[in-house]
């Protein structure tokens, strides 16, 4: 694994998995998201991961939403008050189909867009019992219908994904909810069908039904990802719910880098919602900071990453 002496600090702000009832605090529209994204920039946060919900006062508000016009009203003020980097996520929201998944990083054309290396069953179905009460009827069937419902990222479409991030330019954010994962990556990377430059991985623990967050999953990771990969790749980790600081402090002390946000966990302690995102990113950084690790800038962060630049993306 590649080390360097700085981190790179990924804030996702919003995500398609937390739903409005969940938290007051969570950004639905566009105006909300910029906020929050630029919040968090400015407390450290060199990559930004975004998703966009559904911003009408509708029946459908703060349902993931998939049209890029939603993602451009908010990344205006992002590159307008920020350098940081943005990654424009592929996975959109569960049952979306595969072109809107696609829609907006194709529009976009980011720095960096996330890919997803295999089937994973979401099982958010048992926060039907911690979030009895809903505002949006969309908002219970859509936790419910994961019961019956997978996360679905074929080989086909890895192959197609990869075909539009060779054409243009964009660097991948491989994000591995197993181990498994980490050979579907190995495998397509032989086939030849993702762009030439660094590999960076995004190990996803904790989320039900996939790898769980105990640290010796994380060491089994990197381990694993070494066998396969050498010296040429790079690693972050986040880690779902409750478990977001914990892992945060294990990766960093594997030298990896790290990723906070409210996609992926709505506090940072047992019970407590966190006040914005901004909020995660300082108590990410107090950690690094204890362990002597400095946070790297967005330019470093393109350096490392060998992005195309912010001059090369159409938002």
């Amino acid at each position: 694994m590649k080390t360097f002496d700085s981190a790179i600090l990924t804030c996702a702000i919003t995500g398609g998995v937390h739903t409005p009832s969940m938290s007051p605090h969570l950004p639905i529209t566009p105006e909300e998201i910029a906020s929050e994204a630029i919040a968090a920039a400015r407390a450290g946060a060199a990559i930004i991961h975004l998703h966009a919900r559904r911003p009408e006062q509708d029946d459908r508000h703060g349902a993931p939403d998939y049209r890029p016009a939603t993602y451009r009203t908010a990344l205006a003020a992002i590159r307008r008050e920020t350098d940081a980097i943005i990654n424009i996520t592929s996975g959109g929201g569960l049952g979306f189909t595969e072109e809107q998944r696609l829609a907006a990083p194709i529009d976009l054309s980011p720095e960096i867009t996330s890919f997803n290396l295999g089937c994973v069953n979401f099982g958010l179905f048992t926060m039907l019992k911690r979030s009895p009460e809903f505002r949006f009827e969309w908002e219970r069937k859509f936790i419910a219908g994961t019961k019956d419902a997978a996360f679905v990222n074929t080989f086909g479409l890895m192959e197609r994904v990869g075909a539009f991030g060779r054409e243009h330019r964009v660097r991948f954010e491989y994000e591995c909810f197993d181990v498994g994962h980490l050979y579907a990556l190995k495998l397509i990377q032989d086939q030849g069908w993702l762009p030439e430059g660094p590999t960076f991985v995004q190990c996803v623990l904790g989320v039900p039904g996939g790898l769980g967050a105990e640290p010796e999953n994380l060491v089994h990771m990197k381990e694993t990802a070494e066998r396969l990969f050498g010296g040429n790749f790079q690693m972050s980790a986040l880690g779902a719910g409750r478990h977001q600081m914990r892992v945060v402090a294990v990766a960093a002390s594997l030298g990896m880098h790290v990723r906070v946000g409210l996609e992926d966990s709505l506090g940072t302690e047992r019970h407590v919602l966190s006040a914005g995102n901004a909020e995660q990113v300082m108590r990410a950084r107090q950690i690094l900071d204890a362990l002597s690790i400095r946070l790297a800038t967005p330019d470093e962060a393109r350096r490392m990453l060998e992005t195309k630049g912010a001059d090369r993306v159409r938002f």
